[in-house]
């Protein structure tokens, strides 16, 4: 072989080799792209699975999850698998499919225990603890509460914010079933943790837990200290999804309250919880119980009146809140109703009672007389009285009608001078708009949505209102809605041709009840009896012309 020949071969041999390398290279290239593009994909299949989580679609975000699952397998990626099985089993639970949620989290455990993953093995054991609370598999959950805070107790990472929420829910079955010093050792470690960590939310949680303990164990003083602890962090500072534990601490404080004797406080909390819900607060556990514990607050009182009204609201939104799909067991709060419900049933047997007693006393007629003299005397009395108060308020309405633009515009920038921080000059004029556009109308208009619109927080506005206005946010919502209706009723005939129950509910109210007892309190008479007399003081007026 000529040195050509060999030369020509080595020269062929060396660009296959180079071609083969070029070939393999390219294929383990284009392998890598079409890893990074799957997991991309699976990144944007969570972003939008998490999206529809928090907007509560939660059936949605579970086919969502589903994609990142098949992903996951693809890409061999255990740790992603395991992540997405936990947040799989937690819209489960949030959807009330509780066998599936159990699936779910068992799948993920046992991908855990495979990776050795010591944080997500904890979370998966933590979502296992809520489904056995919600199906009231207390033993069960009270073993995997164990062996969680063991697991955390022997974990030597640093801990996270992770940690304090697993604390509470592990602590949630010891409430459950009444094992008082477990749940406040637990707290303990829980708060200690969310101080060294600056976590409001843990804070929260866990004070609302010793709390609850406290007034148990009938210790109310003791009860109140850490139930105010959790009310000042909740008005101090933003809390994600506030208003479960406002509603919470606000309603164990009127607990407390009840238990004290001290009514017309309890019985203020109680309407603040219940003026705080929309359509679909008022099933939260703590809204609904506020409703049965007004009625017995009232019944102590023997207000059988306003203890009747509230006890039908109750049953009502009970037996829809028994016919949801995602109502929520909680044991504690079921003992706390059979506790009130009992009352209500005394409530009832009193009134009965009291009726029978009320018979026997009008039927003897010295008595009679007495009482008919009583009530002739009283019906003039009040007649004149009604008389003064309506003529005192047509005058102020007038005198409001007609007063001077540009005083109200001096006064306005007066006030505006006086007020040197933007946010709440901010916030001012914000209210200032909506009473122009007559938000306060609305029955959707509570706090919180005030709040939404002039851009803050519930709890800062609800500060400047009160230093600015000298009344809580309910006084000067009803004081706009009363002011509203006196000049309406005034001055629209149409309007006052309207059901007591329709003119409630043009202006905001939820009931006719509820606005007649605002209107009272306002102007010291009854909306019919204005009514009455705005017609014959027109018919007058009619007459003369």
């Amino acid at each position: 072989m000529s040195n050509y020949s060999y030369g020509t071969g080595m020269t062929l041999l060396i660009k296959k080799i180079v071609y083969i390398n070029l070939f393999f290279m390219m294929v383990g290239i284009q392998h890598t792209t079409a890893q990074e593009n799957k997991r991309d994909i699976a990144e944007k299949y969570l972003s939008v699975a998490k999206k529809m989580y928090h907007a509560e679609e939660y059936e949605k975000s579970i086919e969502q999850y589903n994609m990142v699952v098949q992903l996951a397998k693809e890409l061999q990626d255990t740790l992603l698998l395991c992540y997405t099985n936990t947040r799989i089993a937690h819209a489960y639970v949030m959807n009330d499919q509780n066998q599936k949620a159990l699936d779910a989290y068992y799948i993920s455990l046992q991908l855990a225990k495979k990776t050795k993953n010591i944080d997500q093995e904890i979370i998966a054991n933590a979502g296992l603890v809520l489904v056995y609370k919600k199906t009231r598999q207390y033993k069960k959950a009270l073993l995997i509460s164990r062996d969680i805070f063991d697991k955390i107790d022997k974990t030597s990472y640093k801990k996270t914010e992770t940690h304090v929420n697993i604390i509470t829910t592990g602590s949630e079955a010891y409430l459950d079933t009444e094992q008082y010093d477990s749940v406040l050792y637990y707290a303990e470690q829980g708060i200690a943790l969310s101080k060294s960590l600056d976590y409001k939310e843990g804070l929260v949680d866990l004070y609302i837990k010793k709390g609850v303990v406290f007034y148990h164990q009938e210790q109310y003083k003791e009860a109140l200290i850490y139930l105010f602890r959790a009310e000042e962090l909740l008005q101090q500072y933003t809390i994600k999804n506030e208003f479960y534990p406002t509603v919470n601490s606000a309603y164990f404080i009127a607990s407390c309250y009840y238990k004290q004797r001290l009514y017309d406080q309890a019985i203020e909390r109680l309407l603040g919880n219940i003026e705080a819900a929309d359509q679909n607060d008022q099933f939260k556990l703590p809204v609904l119980q506020s409703h049965l514990l007004l009625a017995n607050c009232y019944a102590e009182q023997e207000d059988y009146k306003n203890a009747l009204y509230w006890k039908d609201a109750y049953m009502q939104l009970n037996e829809a809140f028994h016919n949801r799909k995602d109502k929520t067991v909680n044991k504690l709060y079921q003992n706390e109703a059979q506790v009130l419900e009992n009352g209500i049933a005394q409530l009832q047997q009193q009134q009965v009672q009291s009726e029978r007693f009320k018979t026997y006393a009008y039927s003897a007629s010295i008595f009679l007389c007495v009482l008919l003299l009583i009530g002739v005397f009283l019906y003039v009395k009040k007649q004149n009285s009604n008389a003064v108060l309506f003529n005192q308020l047509m005058t102020k309405i007038t005198h409001l009608e007609t007063k001077d633009q540009e005083v109200l515009d001096k006064e306005s920038s007066a006030k505006e001078v006086i007020i040197d921080d933007d946010k709440v000059a901010h916030v001012i004029k914000g209210l200032v708009r909506l009473e122009s556009q007559e938000f306060y109308l609305r029955s959707d208009c509570n706090l919180r949505s005030v709040a939404k619109k002039v851009k803050t927080n519930a709890t800062y506005l609800s500060k400047i209102i009160n230093t600015h206005e000298q009344k809580n946010f309910n006084e000067y919502i009803n004081d706009l809605r009363i002011a509203y209706a006196l000049k309406r009723l005034k001055n629209d005939k149409k309007f006052r041709s309207f059901s007591i129950k329709s003119i409630a509910t043009e202006i905001g109210y939820k009931s006719d009840y509820s606005f007649a007892k605002h209107f009272k309190s306002k102007t010291g008479l009854n909306p019919s009896y204005y009514i009455k007399n705005i017609e014959k003081r027109e018919k007058s007026v009619e007459r003369v012309i």
